[in-house]
Formats: structure tokens, C-alpha cells, sequence
């Protein structure tokens, strides 16, 4: 779990912060969240179509826990899917959070999504 918190926090303007308690960390750009880390699990923002997809694919992805089960994926760090997948669904989630940010917020953060 710690090369994948060290990988959130290394996306431009990505900030953690613990709003729900010591045991859940949020990562924040642009003051909104894209990614939840607890315990041996990660839940990521995600394209509705690509969330189903992946929810069939892979037994260790399933909707988002106590989140919009639409747009939030949660993924168990079993082993099962290898730490390439689970980074490209966290720039996945990175990239919807920070194109919905306002224009000012991209741009004060350069070019953060690309």
C-alpha cells in the first residue's frame, strides 16, 4: 500500500489528509478527492463503462464502499492484480477529478492532468 500512497502523492497538487479518522487517508487535487486508501483496499474515481468493465473483469473490484457505486470503484490490494493495473486506474481517477476541476485551479496547478 505504500508505493501506491507514494504514487498518489506524487501527482501535481495531490494532497492527503485524514477527514473520517486516523484510518483512512484521502488524497485530495484541487481540493477534491480521487483517491481513498484503508487498510488493504483503495477505492478510485471511474468512468461509469470502464467501472462495470472492470468490476467483471476482476474479482478484487467491486463499487465503490460507502460511495457513489456509479462513478467509484473499490480494489482490494490482494495480490490479484498487479500494481501496473492499480496505478493506471489511479491516473485514471486523477485525470476525471482534475479535468472537472475549474480552469483557474488547472492552470494554477500547471499542467497536472497531462
Amino acid at each position: 500500500m505504500e508505493m501506491l500512497t507514494d504514487y498518489c502523492l506524487d501527482k501535481p497538487g495531490a494532497v492527503k489528509e485524514y477527514p473520517f479518522g486516523p484510518g483512512t487517508m484521502v488524497v485530495k487535487v484541487g481540493g477534491k478527492i480521487f483517491a481513498f486508501l484503508s487498510g488493504q483496499a483503495i477505492s478510485l474515481k471511474c468512468d461509469p463503462v470502464i467501472a462495470e468493465n472492470l468490476r467483471e473483469q476482476h474479482e478484487a473490484v467491486t463499487p465503490g464502499y460507502h460511495l457513489n457505486k456509479k462513478h467509484w470503484n473499490s480494489i482490494r490490494v490482494d495480490g490479484s492484480l498487479t500494481g501496473e493495473e492499480i496505478k493506471s486506474m489511479i491516473d485514471h481517477s486523477y485525470e476525471l477529478v482534475y479535468k472537472g476541476l475549474p480552469k483557474a485551479a488547472r492552470e494554477q496547478m500547471g499542467s497536472g492532468g497531462k
